[in-house]
């Protein structure tokens, strides 16, 4: 396993993590999995033995039962295992039981030290923006936190990029906490984070945790062109996220990826994880089963290197087209574009130089 410096921080984390959504099966959480604590403390012997370090829940997951099931199961396990968890949905139906604001982050944090039976969270997350709650108001809640040593680091969930810049210059103008890392989905199936979330994580020194790198299974190759889908899952048709906009995209990813992985005698989950986990900016990629001979095979590519044409077959079959700026700089700023730039624009501006 190898560890990555999450951003500018001094925080070293495995470059894969375990998602726990899977934990518990309540609620509309029921459809990801239902791992009850014998078969998550299995699956947690089996990431720790592979060198994870760091375990992925929100109190949103299953209405709190991910979080005490992951609780349970790491008691006793050591100082150096780290967790994270979000907070910003509905967890109650009174007025101020979901958001961002002072009350409810501090009351959310509070709620899941208690599930986790922990004193602190390694990595506390915002879950998701909050546009009518001040910045202000909620990066001095986390500050706040931090300061009691109920968390030590923070970072946002599904922001836009204007989001993640608009909290950073607020942290910075008011001397309070600043996101550490980003959880961002992002995966051959859609690379719409190339656009600007992965440029800021470059040049701002944000980590990066990508969750559902196997966009929800779309990327195991049991979806092929042609060929049934499987009985007892959704439709590709019906897919709500992530959202499938270009079936014929996806079937050609598809064809990419069990080509390579037919080559090498291995799945094309490992090879979907692997790219993501090379990836420019990634510092972790979430894995998460519902079964441990999927989890056994996952953590599989965390030792897995694709060469540099398994990449390139990839990322043409995958590659997002360029929308206003992206193309008009491609073509007039070629001349004095940055690494953080070049993450979308390199191979666009390569070919033009050919």
């Amino acid at each position: 396993m190898h560890y990555r410096q999450l951003g500018r921080s001094g925080l070293r984390i495995s470059a894969f993590t375990l998602g726990t959504m899977t934990f518990g099966g309540k609620g509309d959480f029921a459809k990801t999995g239902n791992t009850d604590l014998a078969g998550a403390s299995r699956q947690i012997d089996l990431c720790i033995e592979a060198g994870i370090n760091m375990f992925d829940t929100a109190d949103i997951y299953s209405t709190g039962v991910s979080e005490e099931i992951l609780g349970a199961a790491l008691k006793g396990r050591g100082d150096d295992i780290m967790v994270t968890t979000k907070a910003r949905f509905r967890m109650g139906k009174g007025a101020n039981d979901a958001g961002l604001s002072r009350y409810h982050l501090v009351s959310a944090c509070e709620a899941s030290l208690r599930r986790l039976g922990r004193d602190h969270i390694d990595l506390y997350y915002l879950h998701e923006w909050d546009g009518q709650t001040p910045l202000e108001e909620t990066l001095e809640a986390l500050d706040t936190l931090t300061r009691a040593g109920k968390i030590r680091y923070a970072g946002v969930s599904n922001f836009s990029a204007w989001h993640l810049m608009k909290a950073l210059g607020t942290a910075e103008r008011n001397r309070l906490i600043a996101p550490v890392s980003q959880q961002i989905y992002y995966s051959l199936q859609a690379r719409d984070a190339e656009y600007e979330l992965l440029p800021v994580a470059l040049d701002q020194g944000i980590g990066v945790q990508v969750w559902s790198p196997l966009a929800g299974g779309l990327l195991s190759g049991k979806y092929r062109r042609g060929k049934p889908q499987p009985t007892g899952t959704r439709q590709i048709e019906n897919w709500g996220e992530p959202p499938v906009h270009d079936i014929e995209k996806l079937y050609d990813v598809v064809e990419v990826l069990v080509d390579i992985a037919g080559s090498r005698g291995i799945s094309a989950a490992q090879v979907a994880l692997a790219w993501v986990a090379q990836r420019p900016a990634i510092t972790s990629v979430v894995i998460g089963a519902r079964t441990e001979a999927q989890l056994v095979d996952n953590l599989k590519a965390a030792e897995l290197e694709l060469t540099a044409d398994e990449i390139s077959r990839l990322d043409e079959a995958s590659a997002p087209p360029l929308i206003y700026p992206f193309w008009h700089q491609a073509s007039t700023a070629s001349d004095r574009l940055s690494a953080a730039d070049l993450l979308l624009l390199g191979p666009t501006v390569a070919k033009k130089g050919a």
